[in-house]
């Protein structure tokens, strides 16, 4: 289980070679910075927090932006595109994993084998 790997050690969250700040509100991934944008940020916080489950694009519209009905728009796609390009970008295996009718999760490297 995920949450079995995940780390918490008051203000930082640390899965694997991801390591959140809360009180800074910084991320980083094998070391790298990863300059995430507010609501990234609160988007990788939710994925960390869910604990491996896939989390429902209308579970985030609802918990992210604070609406209670879908607006139509592309807005978590969007967001999930940007935080999945500076995660994932140069690493050898992908965090954040799209579940396809389920919704998006973050995956910790040994739950992949790497």
């Amino acid at each position: 289980m995920l949450a079995a790997r995940l780390r918490h050690g008051g203000a930082r969250i640390q899965l694997g070679e991801l390591v959140i700040d809360r009180i800074a509100h910084r991320a980083t991934r094998a070391g790298r910075a990863l300059d995430l944008l507010p609501r990234e940020y609160a988007l990788l916080l939710a994925l960390v927090e869910a604990g491996g489950r896939p989390i429902a694009r209308a579970a985030l519209i609802r918990d992210l932006w604070g609406l209670g009905f879908d607006p139509g728009t592309n807005r978590v796609e969007v967001n999930v595109s940007r935080l999945r390009a500076k995660l994932d970008r140069g690493e050898a295996w992908p965090m954040l994993r799209t579940v396809r009718g389920r919704g998006y999760c973050l995956i910790a490297p040994d739950a992949i084998g790497a």
